[in-house]
Formats: C-alpha cells, sequence, structure tokens
C-alpha cells in the first residue's frame, strides 16, 4: 500500500478493495487520475479515494505513470538539542526539500537544498526515512512529486537565512512541543514523516 496526497486528501494505492466511509474505489488500471483529483478539491464530503490493482509489487510503478514525476529530496535535520528544522513557506510548516537536479544524486539534492532553503552547514546523513507523494500543479498540468527523505543531524550553530525567493518566510529549530504545535498548520506528508 502506497499513499499519495491531493491537498490532504489521500490517495491510496492499494490491493485491497474495501469499502470505507467517504471513500471512493478505482480501478487503477483504467482510472481518470485527473477527473479524480478535481473531484477530491471540489467535493468536500469525498474524504479519499482507493486505487485498486491486484498485483502488490507493481502498484508504485502503475501510479507513478499516471501523470509526470518530478523527484525531489529533503531533510529531517535535528542539530545537538535533538531540535528539528522546519521552514515556512505558503503559511504552511514543512520541512527543507527541493528538486533533484540532473546527475545529482538524491543525497547530495537533499543536502543541497536543506543548505538553500535554510542557511544551515555541514549536514550529515544518518539514514534514510519514508519517501512521500503528492500531487500539485504546475503550468496546468498535475504532476506527482516524489519526495526521497532523510534523516539528517549538524552541530552548526549559525544563523539560519530563509530563501526568500522560493517563497520561505521563517527558519527555526522547533522543540518537541513547538513541533506539535506547527503540525496542526502543516501538510499530510510532513505529519506522516514527524
Amino acid at each position: 500500500m502506497y499513499k499519495a496526497f491531493v491537498g490532504d486528501k489521500p490517495i491510496i494505492i492499494t490491493t485491497n478493495k474495501e469499502k470505507v466511509a467517504g471513500f471512493e474505489n478505482y480501478k487503477l488500471r483504467t482510472v481518470n487520475i485527473k477527473k479524480v483529483i478535481k473531484k477530491l478539491q471540489s467535493n468536500p464530503d469525498l474524504k479519499g479515494v482507493h486505487l485498486v490493482y491486484k498485483k502488490e509489487e507493481k502498484l508504485l510503478k502503475k501510479f507513478l505513470k499516471k501523470l509526470p514525476n518530478v523527484v525531489a529530496g529533503g531533510g529531517k535535520v535535528y542539530n545537538e538539542n535533538r531540535e528539528v528544522l522546519f521552514i515556512y513557506r505558503n503559511d504552511k510548516w514543512d520541512l527543507p526539500k527541493g528538486k533533484k537536479e540532473r546527475k545529482e544524486s538524491i543525497e547530495a539534492s537533499a543536502i543541497r537544498e536543506v543548505e538553500e532553503e535554510t542557511g544551515v552547514k555541514d549536514l550529515e546523513i544518518v539514514k534514510p526515512l519514508e519517501t512521500t507523494y503528492h500531487i500539485f500543479k504546475r503550468n496546468g498540468q498535475f504532476r506527482i512529486k516524489v519526495t526521497y527523505w532523510f534523516e539528517m543531524k549538524t552541530n552548526y550553530t549559525g544563523k539560519l537565512q530563509a530563501q526568500e525567493n522560493e517563497g520561505i518566510t521563517k527558519v527555526k529549530w522547533l522543540s518537541p512541543k513547538q513541533i506539535e504545535k506547527a503540525l496542526k498548520n502543516s501538510y499530510a506528508n510532513i505529519k506522516l514523516l514527524v
């Protein structure tokens, strides 16, 4: 099973056809994904959808073929006080991430994006985290953003710098209590990671 999000509404890609209140089921093989996305965006009563396909090993591959993909890397960064690095963009708390460049490894991309968006240096990848999927619209076309996340650590204590040309207005180290509050104004994918 995989989850992708349209806003905060899940698209669950699964082998199980189940009836769940507020959800609709579609066959992954024949679904018109653009119609489903528009329905999720316009129908407040629709909580999410299931895209069903019989072969578990092909679920993700079949889903990712439905729309163009954008590959990104990001970080859940801890400092020496065990605080986590957050950015504030588009009136939501988020973790730093960004698009992978050609010929760049996903790990290098994740580190570069965290540095660019926050000003934090001396990043070290500790381990890979869950990969997230969300659907967005750019230049009139829906796309699936596939974000590879990494837990990172740093001993950086310098100034945090928001990358304003990317719409980031704040960069902060948040304590567990502050994270709890921030997640009330965040994205479903970020809630899953944190």
